[in-house]
């Protein structure tokens, strides 16, 4: 028998999925110090008709130690009935949400971070959607562990 799912990669909850009318979403960062890639799916639910900005922040540690921009140039979108995901480009490293019933997924491999200058931990935020009854939730994936175990390494620690 192969694998499990959760064997293979890390699963964790970044935001958790309510009504986020009127409030920006900070997330916690989360390390790629052990991990190759992460996949951020946002997932929205009924939508007021608020607009949210989308963006990615680094820094050299979850506390969120020299947080800067990350820079990424696309993103995945369900743009039809299918439930198909669509690679969009994003616009100077941003997209937004607005729309009910969607799924929406980024990719951030470890590569795009500043490694060089110590860069390894990753956030996600969505801005306010303004005064409206606007929900979603988002997950992190982590896989690629560098350390491979039967549970995969925390992504929560430096």
């Amino acid at each position: 028998m192969g694998k499990h799912l959760v064997e293979q990669v890390k699963l964790l909850r970044g935001a958790e999925p309510k009504s986020y009318s009127g409030a920006a979403m900070a997330d916690a960062y989360v390390s790629l110090k052990n991990y190759a890639t992460l996949t951020i799916k946002i997932s929205t639910g009924a939508w007021a008709g608020g607009t949210a900005a989308v963006t990615l922040t680094q820094a050299t540690a979850i506390a969120g130690t020299g947080a800067k921009a990350l820079a990424f140039t696309d993103y995945w979108d369900d743009l039809t009935t299918t439930g198909t995901l669509v690679k969009k480009a994003a616009t100077s490293n941003t997209f937004t949400l607005g729309t009910a019933n969607k799924s929406f997924v980024i990719h951030v491999d470890a590569s795009m971070l500043d490694v060089d200058n110590g860069f390894d931990c990753v956030t996600l935020a969505i801005a306010s959607p303004g005064a409206n009854a606007d929900f979603y939730c988002v997950e992190y994936i982590l896989s690629g562990a560098r350390y491979q175990q039967s549970t995969p390494p925390s992504a929560l620690v430096d």
